[in-house]
């Protein structure tokens, strides 16, 4: 079957018309050395960086861990965008990318918990998402169920990544106005990924 045409709203994620491809389906080969899934790798390489320097600053807010989670967060963007420049699709990507998210979200949750940097119910709310998020993937996995990302979804990134590094920076009170629209997004995408995974059974 054939692509169709690489448009600017398809470029940056706005067109998300048609079938997923081939490539990301559960009978496709895993396929990990692409260049997506090299971003994927750096961004995993971060994670542990950002949680040291975090937690050997003071306060939280320091410039370099703030730094490295935007460049962790941007990742999911740039290697959205590599994905649909080079045609390099994988079983893998689809796997990984969503893996990488909650690691993140779970890693920011932890620093920004640790300093008190966001209101700690709402954390518990979000982290327990990404919990159920990661094992309810998992066991679509396992019995064979493809899920995409919903639009709440992807909506949610944006607001939940920004609120845990605007918390970095010290701006707190609109980080917790980002990190209440972000949960809102977040949990719709969570009852309709599970209602997807239901009626695929």
């Amino acid at each position: 079957m054939a692509r169709k045409p690489l448009t600017f709203r398809r470029l940056v994620g706005l067109d998300r018309s048609g079938p997923p491809p081939p490539e990301t389906l559960r009978d496709a080969p895993w396929n990990p050395w692409t260049i997506p899934n090299a971003i994927g790798y750096f961004r995993l390489a971060i994670l542990p960086v950002f949680l040291a320097l975090a937690f050997s600053s003071e306060s939280g807010t320091d410039a370099a861990p703030a730094a490295l989670f935007a460049i962790c967060a941007g990742g999911d963007y740039a290697d959205g965008i590599a994905a649909r420049l080079t045609g390099q699709y994988s079983k893998l990507g689809v796997v990984l990318d969503p893996v990488i998210d909650r690691l993140l979200v779970l890693s920011g949750v932890i620093v920004v918990w640790h300093f008190e940097l966001l209101p700690h119910w709402a954390l518990a709310v979000l982290a327990v998402r990404e919990v159920v998020q990661v094992a309810y993937g998992q066991w679509a996995l396992r019995h064979g169920i493809d899920l995409f990302v919903n639009w709440p979804g992807r909506l949610a990134v944006g607001p939940i990544m920004s609120a845990i590094f605007f918390a970095l920076c010290g701006l707190e009170d609109f980080a917790a106005i980002l990190l209440y629209i972000g949960l809102v997004l977040a949990i719709w995408a969570t009852v309709l990924y599970i209602r997807e995974g239901s009626t695929s059974t």
